[in-house]
C-alpha cells in the first residue's frame, strides 16, 4: 500500500459513506440508497462516483432546497407509467421504492417507464440499469444535470453532461452494461485533474472566451464540449427533452438556475424505461442467442464489451478491498466534525 492512500474493504467504503451521510442530516431512508452507490463506485473503480462524491453530497444536503428527510410518492398512472415524486430529495430511494412496480409493468405490457421528478442526483447511472437487468429486463435510463456544456458551435453553457445508460440482461454473468456522459468527459474527471493539478485533453473543454484549454480549471468556469461534435449534442438536446419536458421537469438550463450558485447537484427529472425480452420478443430463446452470438462476435475478435473492466475491477475490490487517497479521507473525516 502506498504511503499516500488508504486501503478499505468494500463493507469499510459503505460504513464510512453512511456515517458521513447521516452525520451531515440525511435521513437513514435517504442515506442507505446513496451509500449504498458511492459504495459500488468506489467497488468498481470509477473513482469519480466513489468516496470522491462524499463532500458534494454533504454539500446538498446543507442545500435549502433539499429535503434530507423526503419521502418519495410512488403514483401509478397507467399500465405502462409510473411516476415517482422524490420530494426534493435524491433520486436513489425514489428509484429503490418505484422499481418493483416498474418491473412488473414491464413484464406485464413488455414496456414500461418509470418518470422520476423533483430529485437531486449525484451518481452515474448504471446502478439503476444494473439493476434492472437483475430482474431479467433491459433497462435505458437518462437524466439531464446543468448547464455546463456547449453545443457544438456554441461557445456558451446551454446542455447539461447528460447521461445515458443501458443494460442487457444475459443467461449467465454480468449484463451487458454501458453509461456514459454525452458530453466528451464527466464533469467529476475534469475535476479530479483539476485537484491533481494535470492538464485535461483538448476537446474536453473550452474557456470563458470560448477558446479551447488543456487547463481543468478554465473549463470548469468555461465550457464543457460534448463527445462526437454535433452527434454528442443532438443527443444531449434529446436527453433534455425525454428526462426534462417530455416528464414535466426542469431542462439542465433551468436546474442552474433553481441551483442559484449554491453547487448543489442538480435537481431535475430522470426517465427508466424497462424492456421484457421474453414479452416482447417473438421467440424469447432465439432473440437472446442472437443477442449472444453479437457478444461472442464482438469480444471474440479481441474488442472490449463495455464494463467489463469495471467487472474485473468489482471482483478484484471484492477480494482485495479498494485504495483511497489519504488526501481524500482526509476530507471525508473533516465533513464528520
Amino acid at each position: 500500500m502506498h504511503d499516500d492512500s488508504v486501503r478499505m474493504s468494500v463493507e469499510e467504503v459503505r460504513a464510512l459513506a453512511l456515517r458521513t451521510l447521516t452525520a451531515a442530516g440525511l435521513s437513514e431512508a435517504q442515506a442507505g440508497p446513496v451509500a449504498e452507490v458511492i459504495t459500488r463506485g468506489e467497488r468498481d473503480a470509477c473513482a469519480s462516483h466513489g468516496l470522491y462524491r462524499l463532500p458534494g453530497c454533504v454539500q446538498t444536503i446543507r442545500f435549502e432546497k433539499f429535503r434530507p428527510d423526503a419521502e418519495p410518492v410512488i403514483e401509478d398512472v397507467s399500465p405502462a407509467l409510473v411516476r415517482a415524486d422524490a420530494g426534493y430529495g435524491y433520486s436513489l430511494l425514489a428509484f429503490e421504492r418505484a422499481l418493483p412496480l416498474l418491473t412488473a409493468k414491464a413484464r406485464e405490457t413488455g414496456l414500461a417507464a418509470l418518470a422520476i421528478n423533483n430529485c437531486f442526483h449525484f451518481s452515474a447511472l448504471w446502478p439503476e440499469v444494473e439493476m434492472i437487468a437483475e430482474a431479467g429486463l433491459a433497462g435505458l435510463a437518462m437524466t439531464p444535470s446543468h448547464a455546463w456544456v456547449a453545443p457544438a458551435g456554441g461557445t456558451r453553457p446551454a446542455l447539461g453532461t447528460n447521461p445515458i445508460a443501458f443494460a442487457w440482461p444475459r443467461p449467465e454473468g454480468h449484463p451487458y452494461v454501458f453509461d456514459f456522459a454525452t458530453s466528451a468527459i464527466a464533469r467529476g474527471d475534469i475535476s479530479l485533474h483539476e485537484i491533481a493539478g494535470k492538464p485535461i485533453p483538448e476537446g474536453w473543454g473550452i474557456d470563458s472566451e470560448g477558446r479551447p484549454t488543456t487547463s481543468a480549471s478554465e473549463a470548469l468556469s468555461g465550457a464543457m464540449l460534448t463527445f462526437g461534435g454535433h452527434k454528442g449534442s443532438a443527443l444531449s438536446t434529446m436527453i433534455e427533452l425525454m428526462a426534462g419536458p417530455l416528464i414535466g421537469d426542469m431542462t439542465s438550463l433551468q436546474s442552474i438556475d433553481f441551483d442559484d450558485g449554491a453547487k448543489a447537484a442538480p435537481c431535475h427529472g430522470e426517465l427508466v424505461l424497462a424492456f421484457c425480452p421474453k414479452r416482447m420478443g417473438l421467440d424469447p430463446e432465439a432473440s437472446s442467442q442472437a443477442a449472444e452470438t453479437l457478444f461472442a462476435t464482438i469480444a471474440g475478435q479481441g474488442a472490449r464489451l463495455p464494463s467489463q473492466r469495471r467487472f474485473e475491477a468489482r471482483a478484484r475490490s471484492l477480494k482485495e478491498g479498494v485504495q483511497v487517497p489519504k488526501t481524500l479521507m482526509d476530507r471525508i473525516h473533516a465533513l464528520e466534525l
